[in-house]
């Protein structure tokens, strides 16, 4: 009974000081290589957005002054 006691706690003290293993992000599992033309469509998707504001200040700039 006693050598049963002794190896639960050690059992518990070998999980609890176990050295933490680090959770891997999405870009480095294997989901990755998916998501990388997804970034790509958002980069494209960003400077369509930053292209269409300008031409929105153009036109309000020519509006003003005109």
């Amino acid at each position: 009974m006693r050598f049963l006691l002794v190896l639960i706690i050690v059992l518990f003290l070998a999980w609890k000081l176990w050295p933490e293993q680090p959770v891997p992000t999405a870009d480095e599992s294997f989901i990755g290589p998916q998501l990388q033309p997804l970034r790509k469509a958002e980069k494209v998707e960003d400077q369509y957005m930053d292209a269409l504001e300008e031409k929105n200040r153009r036109i309000e700039e020519q509006s003003d002054g005109g």
